[in-house]
């Protein structure tokens, strides 16, 4: 195979790839993203009392919505 073929067509791949992806959020990104940040702030305690006490917009998954 020729080298300079197989390098520009990596090369047109990862050009291709680099494009943003402006496809809308559905529903369950929304959600994993939300649980990606949660599981990421868990451990500051800020973050708890600000879920605990419904400074969120979303609600606790845990606790019943009203």
């Amino acid at each position: 195979m020729d080298t300079e073929q197989i390098i520009a067509e990596i090369e047109l791949l990862e050009r291709i790839f680099a494009v943003p992806d402006t496809r809308p959020l559905n529903p369950s990104d929304l959600s994993a993203a939300n649980r990606k940040h949660d599981e990421m702030l868990a451990h500051s305690p800020w973050f708890r009392l600000w879920k605990s006490y419904g400074v969120c917009c979303r609600p606790n998954p845990e606790s019943p919505v009203e």
